[in-house]
């Protein structure tokens, strides 16, 4: 009942990712959400962040961020971090992921989603059949709509975690 929001990896964080392996797998590209799974909502890019893209681009790991926030949320942060970006994504439509990978010259095969919520961020990526890795929220202070779908959240982990058991 609820597999096509089942993220393929559940981590605790982006930030301890193995990168390195998702390259040795065949992935080239990483599509990303911002807020809540890079930095807190609403926080510029910070230093773990800036080193996190540093990391990928010595890796030969391209990367885009999609995000449902406006342009003057959205480039900046992709500036500090020198990333490609899709603003005003409207997740969890297809069509901007589809293009992020078109930016960064990917297919399915070798692209992967990383995002903080599950009826936004992956199940937009499941539904352009892409693998996806749900991330722990970095902080718990959001918007009240991200609050609200967080509880329905939980019912979808349970049973997630239920069937990884």
């Amino acid at each position: 009942m609820f597999e096509r929001f089942f993220p393929d990896a559940y981590m605790d964080s982006t930030y301890v990712i193995d990168f390195e392996k998702l390259y040795k797998e065949g992935i080239r590209g990483v599509i990303f959400d911002i807020d809540n799974t890079l930095v807190p909502h609403g926080a510029p890019a910070d230093e773990r962040a800036i080193r996190l893209f540093a990391r990928l681009r010595s890796i030969g790991l391209d990367y885009c961020l999609i995000s449902n926030n406006q342009l003057p949320r959205v480039k900046p942060f992709a500036d500090a971090v020198q990333a490609k970006f899709v603003e005003d994504a409207h997740k969890p439509s297809r069509k901007n992921y589809l293009k992020a990978m078109k930016l960064m010259h990917v297919d399915l095969d070798s692209c992967i989603f990383v995002g903080d919520q599950i009826f936004t961020d992956v199940y937009g990526a499941k539904r352009c059949g892409m693998r996806t890795i749900l991330v722990k929220p970095l902080h718990p202070k959001e918007e009240i709509q991200i609050v609200l779908k967080r509880y329905l959240e939980k019912i979808v982990l349970y049973f997630y975690q239920k069937e990884k058991r």
